[in-house]
């Protein structure tokens, strides 16, 4: 058994209260989320980030990882990507979130497995509004599910939420293992991890990623992923606003034009390479 959804059934009417009325926008972390066993066996399928078709995010406001390749997803961690896009697991989503009509992204653009080595960071940001190649559906839901055992609090890596002013940080949520994070992606939901990741060489912060989506009757308004600086970026703020912009542009033309990341993710890892960034 991968999940035990009567067991969260059973727990749903306090949990809705909880993510529905927490502070700031509406989220919830979960312990223990899924058969114990289950996610181990998976997590040592985990594949190495070097490995094939590992899209390389590296630009001013992230440097991480992202493989959303079906073929290439080991069969137990897509087993449980399945499971958490299946038709009970979403209804019981809807239900939790009061957000009725979830869809899943079965195609994963931007999700699957994410996995972030040592330096490595996601500044702060509210998440793109409209999926890149549905222009009807509207983003609605995150679910982080993560694969880091024994991790401490030294090699950072907290998923930090922050106020709609972006004026503090008002919760951080250690990446432990069958952690479960779900939480809405409006305009102004904003999260990441911007510190450097400290965990030693030969650990990475890993995780599953997967959105959700709600299908319009007319065109949601469509924004990129909006990059924010935090009070103690100083002049970094400008770099962060100006690759935040041709991010913007890049997504612009990807949905234009149906371009994937991999090319992107080639030449991005290239100029790192240069940098003497791998």
């Amino acid at each position: 058994m991968i999940l035990d959804l009567n067991k969260w059934h059973n727990a749903l009417s306090d949990m809705k209260q909880r993510y529905q009325q927490a502070p700031v926008f509406p989220h919830i972390a979960i312990d223990q989320f899924l058969d114990a066993d289950t996610l181990q066996q998976a997590a040592a399928d985990f594949p190495p980030i070097s490995g094939d078709g590992w899209i390389h995010y590296q630009h001013v406001n992230e440097d991480k990882g992202g493989l959303n390749k079906r073929d290439l997803i080991p069969p137990r961690l897509l087993a449980i990507i399945d499971r958490l896009n299946s038709p009970d697991f979403v209804a019981w989503l809807s239900e939790l979130t009061g957000i009725p009509n979830l869809v899943p992204d079965t195609a994963l653009e931007g999700g699957g497995l994410h996995q972030i080595e040592r330096g490595g960071f996601l500044n702060i940001h509210a998440d793109f509004t409209v999926h890149p190649h549905h222009r009807m559906w509207r983003r609605r839901v995150n679910v982080l599910v993560y694969l880091n055992d024994d991790w401490q609090d030294s090699f950072g890596g907290h998923l930090e939420l922050w106020t709609r002013d972006m004026k503090q940080c008002f919760e951080k949520i250690r990446p432990d293992f069958n952690r479960c994070v779900i939480f809405n992606t409006d305009f102004d939901s904003y999260h990441g991890h911007p510190t450097p990741l400290a965990c030693p060489e030969d650990r990475t912060r890993r995780s599953i990623a997967l959105y959700y989506f709600t299908v319009e009757n007319k065109p949601p308004g469509k924004v990129a992923t909006n990059y924010r600086a935090r009070p103690e970026d100083g002049l970094k703020s400008l770099l962060i606003y100006l690759d935040k912009q041709a991010l913007a542009l890049y997504n612009a033309i990807k949905g234009a034009t149906g371009i994937n990341d991999e090319a992107v993710s080639k030449i991005l890892r290239w100029v790192g390479k240069l940098r003497g960034r791998r």
